[in-house]
């Protein structure tokens, strides 16, 4: 018995496309899924950075643009 062309074309595309998902998943999804190893990178190569040093053209630090008023208290 032979295996159609139609079987063996199907299987051929879906080991592609299986082996382009296994070679992006640590690459760009694994990443989008955990980002506490980022975040401490991230921390840890700007403990000595002060924003408001390295801030361009004197501009103050972002801030909520929205402008989200506090509870007064009365």
């Amino acid at each position: 018995m032979a295996i159609s062309k139609n079987v063996r074309y199907f299987a051929f595309v879906t080991g592609f496309v299986g082996f382009i998902g296994l070679t992006m998943y640590p690459i760009a999804i694994s990443p989008m899924l955990d980002v506490s190893e980022y975040k401490n990178i991230q921390k840890e190569a700007r403990k000595n950075i002060k924003q408001e040093d390295i801030q361009p053209g004197n501009m103050k630090i972002w801030s909520d643009p929205f402008g989200r008023k506090k509870p007064d208290s009365e």
